[in-house]
C-alpha cells in the first residue's frame, strides 16, 4: 500500500509499505477513504514531537471501512463504514474509566505518533470497540473526518474549557481548522461577541462568515492593542490558542 512516511525533521515521502494486519485480538483494519492532515503533523515534520520517529506512517483522522477485526472485536464487522478517532481508547484504565481517554495509559494519541497512522491505504486501529464510530453509508466523508480531531479539539479543549457563557466576549487566535471549529461551536453558548485572529485576510474573511463579529490581522504585532480597543478596554473572557506557537501562546495570555 501507499503510506505518507515521516523521515526525520524537515522530510516526508510517499512510499510502499505491507498492508497492516490485526495484531491484537482488539484489533481492525480499516480501509481509509477520507483522511486529512493536523497542525500536529506539521509539528511532527518541524521536528518538535520527539515521541515520533523517523519512519512512522503519518496521521491520526480518517474515515473508511472495516477490512478486517480480530476476534475480540465484538461491536463491528467487515464492510462496516466507521469514522476512526484520533484518540485510542482501551475502555479499561482508571483514565478511560473516568472519560479522559486522551490519558489512557494503553492508547492515547498513538496513531501517527508511536503506532503507524491514517494517512495510508490502510490502517490498524488498536482497541478498535472503544476507537472507532459506525457512521451511515450516505454521510459525508469531507464532514465526517472532521469529526476525528478537528471539531472535538476546538470544542472541548477550546470551548468546553473555555467556560464560554451568554454574554460574554472570546478571541480565537488562530483562523485554521481548529478555530473555524471553536468559532462555530461557542455560538452554541450564545457569547455576544466572538473575535477572530489571524495574519491571513481570507481566513479571516471565511470566519466572517461562520459568525465572527470581529477580526483582527494580527500581523502587524498589534493584535492585542486592537483588541482592547474592541473591547473598549476590557479584554476577553476567553481566549482560544488554535495555532500552537510560543507567539500566539503570548498573545493569549496578554
Amino acid at each position: 500500500m501507499k503510506a505518507l512516511i515521516f523521515q526525520g525533521s524537515g522530510k516526508k515521502a510517499l512510499e510502499e509499505r505491507p498492508k497492516p494486519t490485526t495484531a491484537e485480538p482488539t484489533d481492525a483494519i480499516v480501509k481509509i477513504t477520507k483522511t486529512t492532515i493536523c497542525g500536529t503533523d506539521l509539528h511532527i515534520l518541524k521536528g518538535d514531537v520527539p515521541t515520533c520517529q523517523p519512519g512512522r506512517v503519518l496521521g491520526h483522522e480518517g474515515v473508511g471501512f472495516i477490512e478486517a477485526v480480530g476476534p475480540g472485536v465484538a461491536t463491528f464487522k467487515p464492510g462496516e463504514r466507521v469514522l476512526i478517532s484520533c484518540i485510542s481508547a482501551c475502555g479499561r484504565c482508571e483514565y478511560c474509566r473516568k472519560g479522559m481517554y486522551s490519558h489512557c495509559v494503553n492508547g492515547g494519541w498513538i496513531l501517527g505518533n508511536t503506532i503507524d497512522g491514517t494517512q495510508a491505504e490502510y490502517v490498524r486501529i488498536p482497541y478498535a470497540d472503544t476507537s472507532l464510530y459506525r457512521v451511515a453509508d450516505d454521510a459525508d466523508e469531507e464532514a465526517l473526518v472532521m469529526l476525528s480531531d478537528i471539531l472535538p479539539t476546538g470544542f472541548e479543549c477550546g470551548v468546553l474549557n473555555g467556560k464560554i457563557q451568554p454574554g460574554t466576549t472570546v478571541a480565537i487566535v488562530g483562523a485554521g481548522p481548529v478555530g473555524l471549529a471553536a468559532l462555530l461551536t461557542a455560538q452554541f453558548f450564545s457569547p455576544s461577541d466572538i473575535i477572530m485572529v489571524d495574519v491571513d485576510d481570507n481566513r479571516l474573511t471565511v470566519s466572517k462568515r461562520f459568525g465572527a463579529t470581529a477580526t483582527v490581522n494580527s500581523s502587524d504585532g498589534k493584535a492585542a492593542a486592537a483588541i482592547m480597543r474592541l473591547t473598549g478596554g476590557r479584554g476577553v473572557d476567553t481566549a482560544i490558542e488554535a495555532v500552537g506557537i510560543p507567539a500566539t501562546f503570548g498573545l493569549c495570555e496578554i
